[in-house]
């Protein structure tokens, strides 16, 4: 797996050593490197289209849509958490 560069800010309870910071903060690279994956992602949103009147899971339409630099007026994504 690459590592990714990218700006973490991880809080500890208590005092830990160098290594152990590093063992920690790689299992979360791991873990937002298997989160982050698109597959994931899409299984997580839906599409709700106010101009259709329409939400939508499908993956290959929210895929589509996420895909898109910029979301059409009144196309939202919304996360089902």
């Amino acid at each position: 797996m690459d590592k990714f560069n990218r700006d973490l800010l991880v809080l500890f309870k208590q005092e830990l050593n160098p290594q152990a910071i590093e063992h920690e903060v790689e299992l979360l690279h791991e873990l937002l490197f298997y989160v982050e994956k698109i597959d994931n992602v899409v299984v997580s949103y839906e599409v709700v289209n106010v101009n259709k009147y329409s939400i939508t899971s499908e993956k290959q339409i929210v895929r589509e849509t996420i895909s898109h630099r910029q979301l059409k007026p009144f196309v939202f994504l919304n996360n089902k958490n």
